[in-house]
């Protein structure tokens, strides 16, 4: 079966040459030249976004932050300039990697391929992890909490998940943030804490106790279930 990728950019020559190399090389694709259009494109569950940041009325951001509600796929956000607070949060929507224009057409494919494989190596995970009331589906990327699918984002699962296969294990900020978001990113640590937070605030919300320790000075652990 072919992977699906949905394209977002204002630019047409660009949109064209993306999707010319990734149509050569195999996959199914859907363009989008604004917001609006991506948001309506992207219900069709594609397995990888390419999301340009700076567009006019919608930019990528607002797209990103709307779409992951109902889409769990890697989002790349494309962008001719980036700053600091930008790619932080960037990172803190749900976006898992920066293309900085003009790019290298190959370099980008190699990391769409990556992306993609790393997907299918999480969805082969089939088995379920309980803790107390907390179910973990790692196939389907779900947790369940007293029989309700708790609505966790794309990267707050990837540390659910990292955290709770190794469960006792303590990691640092650095770690997660190198484990989850990868690719020698640039980004800020601090982030992991922000999505700690919301793993949190949304698990506290529907009543279930919090699975993750915090391990002062030292970083988080996922509880083991004796304690």
């Amino acid at each position: 079966m072919q992977d699906k990728i949905l394209i977002v950019d204002d630019e047409a020559d660009i949109v064209e040459m993306l999707r010319d190399y990734f149509t050569y090389n195999g996959y199914e694709v859907m363009t989008a030249c604004c917001g609006e259009e991506a948001v309506l494109k992207a219900e069709r569950q594609p397995d990888l976004i390419l999301l340009d940041i700076n567009m006019p009325g919608m930019d990528g951001l607002e797209v990103c932050r709307l779409i992951r509600y109902f889409v769990n796929c890697p989002i790349l956000f494309l962008t001719a300039r980036i700053e600091e607070s930008d790619k932080i949060r960037g990172f803190g929507i749900g976006g898992d990697d920066y293309i900085v224009k003009p790019f290298s057409i190959e370099e980008l494919g190699a990391r769409v391929e990556a992306h993609l494989r790393r997907e299918k190596r999480q969805r082969g995970l089939a088995v379920v992890k309980f803790g107390g009331s907390v179910v973990i589906d790692y196939s389907e990327r779900r947790v369940y909490f007293e029989g309700n699918a708790l609505p966790f984002a794309k990267k707050e699962f990837d540390i659910i998940e990292l955290l709770s296969l190794h469960a006792g294990q303590v990691f640092g900020k650095e770690r997660i943030y190198e484990l989850v978001w990868g690719y020698d990113s640039e980004g800020e640590s601090s982030v992991v804490a922000e999505h700690i937070r919301r793993i949190r605030a949304k698990l506290q919300k529907a009543g279930a106790e919090s699975c993750i320790d915090t391990v002062w000075g030292v970083g988080y652990k996922w509880k083991k279930e004796n304690g």
